[in-house]
């Protein structure tokens, strides 16, 4: 027995050292051909991806930058941010033909208003760039596909809070930005919305409040002084809602006269929390971000195609994508704040 017992013991080693040469070497080279690309989709960290915006400092943009972001970090590519200081068309041009001119990977753009950057567009897409609008689109254009919402039915919902809260009878007035699409679809889907559904309401006015707080609550002092017996605003963008409902504190009528706003920067959540505006629309930001840059992605590798004629019974690219809108009380205000 004695005798034995080295040589079962010099087996035990003989077979472990076998065991682990098949574990650690051909067992994990065998893995690696099987696992080539064991994350699915990837890009390289070189490739960058560029969003081009108006206004560049406004809150709203920051849920679709997180969604880009979001987007990047799972695709392993890389993001930038560009946009125009200001409400200024050319500015934005300008901005979107230097991003052109350094030939990123994609382009995601929301368009200031529908024709202004058409030309600029166009030529990004025939430089072989792809790009995607969101938030506002330019139809026009030879972009790819537009993200964000449907903003005649978000008028529509707005027009039916509206008449929901003042028992369908009144006089209101709509506060936009008569030049930018979204906004115009808006504003058509609330005024249509109200004529069909709620006759006992009537529109006194739609003035241009030019997307600024100051600016949306002088046009909010001047529209009560020459219609006093006002009832509710429509503001179609988040710095209408906060213009219009710090006129309404200035002059003692906060909580007295429906605010229905836009968006969820905090300026108009605390307005909501608090009562001076009675519901806000909440947009599907992030989403707006997140699958543009998928978008994009799938494009610049050529995994589907621009559209259904060109893919050929491939993938083609959905030419719309709805990110849909809720409607925020002061019920829900809460879970719209920024964790």
């Amino acid at each position: 027995m004695k005798k034995r017992l080295p040589l079962i013991v010099y087996g035990l080693c003989t077979v472990s050292f076998l065991l682990f040469i098949w574990y650690y070497g051909i067992r994990d080279g065998k893995g690696d051909d099987w696992n080539e690309s064991p994350i699915g989709l990837a890009g390289d960290i070189e490739e960058k991806y560029v969003m081009v915006t108006f206004q560049s400092g406004l809150d709203y943009w920051r849920p679709i930058m997180k969604g880009f972001e979001d987007a990047a970090q799972g695709l392993n590519v890389s993001v930038e941010f560009r946009g125009a200081t200001q409400y200024d068309a050319n500015e934005e041009i300008t901005v979107l033909e230097q991003v052109i001119a350094k030939k990123p990977a994609g382009i995601a753009v929301t368009a200031i208003n529908p024709e202004a950057l058409n030309v600029t567009i166009d030529k990004a897409v025939r430089a072989g760039i792809p790009i995607v609008l969101f938030d506002s689109g330019a139809p026009g254009s030879k972009a790819y596909s537009f993200l964000g919402t449907d903003n005649y039915k978000a008028g529509a919902t707005a027009a039916r809070e509206m008449g929901r809260l003042l028992a369908g009878k009144g006089k209101v007035a709509v506060v936009t930005q008569p030049n930018q699409l979204n906004h115009i679809e808006r504003t058509n889907g609330f005024l249509e919305t109200l004529s069909k559904e709620f006759p006992g309401l009537t529109v006194a006015e739609v003035a241009d409040g030019k997307g600024d707080v100051t600016v949306s609550g002088l046009v909010a002092d001047s529209l009560l002084d020459r219609f006093p017996d006002l009832d509710g605003f429509f503001a179609t963008q988040a710095n209408g809602g906060v213009g219009i409902g710090q006129a309404l504190k200035d002059k003692g009528l906060a909580g007295r006269k429906v605010i229905i706003g836009f968006d969820t920067d905090k300026g108009t959540l605390d307005m909501v929390k608090d009562g001076t505006i009675n519901a806000t629309l909440a947009q599907g930001t992030w989403n707006m971000g997140y699958w543009a840059l998928m978008e994009l992605f799938h494009l610049r590798h050529k995994i589907v195609q621009p559209n259904s004629e060109a893919a050929g019974g491939a993938a083609p690219l959905p030419p719309y994508i709805d990110t849909g809108v809720t409607v925020v009380t002061r019920a829900n205000v809460d879970n719209y704040y920024a964790k």
